[in-house]
């Protein structure tokens, strides 16, 4: 696995459709490159931001914004994006609203400007803005330049005629650029400019795009916001920063298991809080066909079902797939080709587990499923481990079935009693034949044996545990 990926970058282009492209485009060229493979992975969204009252209007409240931009937002979320931007400064002015919400980093554009103007050497005493009267008011741009910068806006009814320039219906958003359009920008510039600001910063995403067919007035200078947050959002989605690791779990096979696993995951990892634990994206799917009734029986192939699952945790952005079902293991081979990313084998978790934890250990039982031991899935992986198995004759393996799937079983919801005596017994057969570690090859018997030297005579291997450290483990790595 390359863990030294660039991150995956959404760009939210609905807010406005000529700036979002712009964006696009300006990541795109430049992005250092050296073949097609170094360009960032990009996820761009566009689709129409329909309002009742345009931003231009004084009366604008950004309710139904703030609802597209969640939603667009948490649609990228699913797409498995790491960071989004957003070329639209009324969205900056409630980002943090968006932040509590989400896990994606939400990039900066103001954060972009702030590192711009921090740059400019002398320091301006006063900035010009152009902006909408919403984001005027909601002083954005005042919190961003310190105490010692002054921002001026152009008067109100240069203001009005921008925002009739951008937004109108000839305006530069239906694709106008000529005079009618550049002039009230140019007047309000002259206006900023005789107000004692000597650097011109674009609050509308729009007027990057007309920079170059802008009059600036003599003695200032012009932040291209567009261009310094393209160079920000590059900086902050460097190849070799490592993104939180996630892992996909295909949940449901069983239900009970899935827990199991996700809890040892849990005790598993090394935290001091929350955010030290692992991030896990978990597929609940219980309506997968049992794989035991496929490989023995006439049940349904649930190689579609499983595919179909670990497709949506690939999607949803994890970089490893993790199924806690023995038995669905028969299938791995014939899905892992269509993934991109791997699927971690419990059975080779658990033969490793076993030739680390005790080396001396030579002869191998084996407790699963009728579907398991007939699919020779341990058999084959302690075989290339150079180890030599057991399993069950078919009295000890009737009761291990039926410890399972009985109706005293794990999956009816029992841990104790008839089930718990059952595999027990089916333990101690294998013991008696000269098994010197046992493995519970199905994710349900962990739930009945506690794993490790015990008292049963021999080495007891929970798959689910070793997995669940394998995992913790890819994750530092």
């Amino acid at each position: 696995m390359n863990r030294n990926q660039s991150l995956r970058l959404g760009i939210v282009g609905g807010l406005g459709a000529l700036a979002g492209a712009d964006l696009l485009n300006r990541i795109v060229q430049m992005t250092p490159v050296r073949s097609e493979e170094d360009h960032r992975e990009l996820i761009f969204h566009q689709k129409p931001l329909r309002e009742p009252v345009s931003p231009q209007e004084p009366a604008y409240i950004p309710t139904h914004r703030k609802l597209y931009v969640f939603d667009t937002l948490s649609r990228m979320e699913r797409d498995g994006c790491d960071a989004a931007l957003l070329p639209c400064f009324v969205t900056h002015s409630f980002l943090h609203e968006l932040e509590d919400e989400l896990e994606l980093k939400l990039i900066s554009l103001t954060g972009a400007i702030t590192a711009a103007v921090a740059k400019l050497k002398p320091q301006p005493e006063k900035i010009g803005v152009i902006a909408t009267p919403f984001v005027r008011e909601n002083g954005l741009f005042e919190n961003l330049f310190g105490e010692d910068v002054q921002v001026v806006y152009p008067a109100a009814d240069l203001e009005s005629a921008v925002m009739e320039a951008v937004y109108g219906g000839n305006g530069f958003k239906t694709g106008n650029r000529r005079e009618e359009v550049l002039q009230p920008i140019n007047a309000a510039l002259a206006s900023l400019s005789e107000q004692g600001a000597s650097v011109f910063v674009p609050g509308l995403s729009e007027l990057p795009l007309l920079l170059d067919q802008l009059d600036l007035p003599d003695g200032m200078t012009a932040i291209d916001t567009a261009a310094v947050y393209a160079e920000h959002a590059l900086k902050e989605t460097q190849p070799g920063r490592r993104r939180r690791f996630k892992v996909g779990v295909v949940g449901g096979v069983g239900p009970a298991a899935t827990v199991d696993f996700l809890s040892k995951l849990v005790k598993g990892t090394e935290a001091a809080c929350d955010q030290d634990h692992i991030k896990v994206l978990v597929e609940q799917n219980p309506q997968i066909p049992d794989r035991t009734e496929n490989l023995v029986g006439s049940g349904t192939d649930p190689t579609v079902a499983l595919y179909s699952t670990c497709k949506k945790l690939e999607r949803g952005g994890a970089d490893i797939l993790v199924i806690p079902c023995n038995t669905a293991h028969a299938y791995v081979d014939r899905i892992q080709r269509h993934l991109g990313i791997p699927i971690i084998s419990i059975l080779s978790a658990a033969t490793d587990y076993i030739r680390e934890s005790s080396p001396g250990t030579r002869t191998v039982g084996i407790l699963g499923t009728d579907g398991t031991i007939r699919s020779g899935l341990y058999q084959q992986a302690l075989e290339e481990a150079g180890l030599c198995h057991i399993v069950p004759d078919e009295q000890h393996q009737d009761l291990v079935m039926e410890c399972i799937y009985g109706p005293a079983g794990v999956k009816a919801g029992h841990t104790e009693g008839l089930c718990k005596e059952q595999v027990t017994r089916a333990f101690s057969h294998l013991v008696a034949r000269g098994a010197e570690a046992v493995i519970l090859g199905c994710t349900e018997l962990p739930i009945l044996v506690t794993a490790g030297a015990g008292d049963l005579g021999a080495l007891a291997v929970d798959p689910t545990d070793v997995l669940a450290r394998k995992c913790v483990q890819l994750a530092k790595d």
